[in-house]
């Protein structure tokens, strides 16, 4: 087991396929791709079996959500299992002097940074907030049909055409409706899940449908022991660009992270901006600062999820005197 350990795994990830560059002991590589699918990961896992690389250390980059599916996998079957900031993996790969970039080159790069740094295991999520997380993905996908279609009606003159799409935005409705209940129902039979939707219904501005994304990457087992880390997943941090008195770039939101969240909180910050005391008195100080609306609106979402990652980690429901 000791030996197996001493394997470093770097996985270049991408939407179809994954590279796979496998560090054995002595120094030597081997290299393989497999497709970033159910059957590639069965594969992926004989082919680790084969070198005697059954319990190694396995490294690859926080690519968006392909990386989801095949770190999940690994993680059940008893690999330890690291997700790293790609921002990491391309300074290290800079100070290593690597110049060529190829899929085949990154994954070299990730297993290189993973024998070196070691760095910490991911913990996968469980199996009732992988469920969970679908669901919610999926309604979100039905939901943007659904906008898809009801585009399509304003501008369709034909009758046909138009009853086609208006039984197709019935049966989106349907099947938006069922999926919602079923998260309703997931949620109010998980114990720690309902204790956290109460928590989070009690911030101002913050209503189910966005209580529910929280939810699925941010509920159960609490995997951030930072607020500002929970902010950073999300895309919310901000990003500053300064070097001595030539280079003053205005701060922006980095938005590297999941930009499901920065889409759900969007409407929460203007509804908590217009209709409650704690955001109007947040975005009336920016303003009167001279900040922009834009500004302003990110800056409210970064609190919000700010807020709402406090609750969660406090157990304590929000209180409108420490934001007055």
């Amino acid at each position: 087991m000791e030996q197996e350990n001493s394997y470093a795994v770097g996985i270049d990830v991408s939407k179809a396929k994954l590279d796979l560059a496998l560090k054995l002991p002595a120094g030597k590589w081997k290299t393989k791709v497999v497709a970033n699918t159910a059957t590639g990961f069965e594969e992926l896992r004989a082919w680790l079996a084969k070198h005697g690389a059954g319990h190694a250390h396995v490294c690859m980059e926080a690519t968006g959500v392909y990386w989801e599916a095949v770190a999940t996998d690994l993680a059940d079957h008893g690999f330890k299992v690291s997700v790293i900031n790609p921002a990491q993996i391309k300074a290290f790969g800079a100070a290593q002097g690597v110049r060529t970039k190829t899929d085949a080159v990154d994954a070299r790069v990730i297993a290189d940074f993973c024998a070196m740094h070691v760095p910490p295991a991911w913990c996968p999520p469980s199996k009732s907030m992988r469920r969970l997380r679908a669901l919610v993905a999926r309604r979100e996908a039905l939901l943007d049909l659904r906008t898809q279609e009801s585009n399509r009606l304003e501008v369709t003159a034909t009758a046909e055409v138009r009853n086609s799409i208006e039984q197709v935005i019935a049966l989106l409705n349907q099947q938006i409706l069922q999926i919602e209940k079923q998260i309703a129902k997931d949620v109010n039979d998980d114990p720690t899940l309902r204790e956290q939707r109460d928590l989070l219904d009690s911030i101002p501005g913050v209503g189910d449908k966005t209580i529910g994304r929280l939810l699925s990457h941010y509920g159960g087992e609490l995997r951030f022991d930072k607020t500002a880390q929970a902010v950073a997943f999300a895309g919310l941090d901000t990003r500053r660009h300064e070097s001595g008195s030539s280079v003053q770039g205005k701060p922006r939101l980095s938005k590297k992270g999941h930009s499901s969240i920065r889409r759900a909180l969007y409407m929460p910050a203007v509804v908590a901006m217009t209709k409650t005391a704690w955001g109007k008195a947040f975005s009336q100080r920016l303003l009167a600062a001279g900040k922009p609306m834009k500004l302003v609106l990110g800056a409210l979402m970064r609190k919000m999820l700010a807020i709402a990652y406090g609750v969660l980690k406090s157990g304590k429901p929000f209180n409108p005197a420490l934001h007055a």
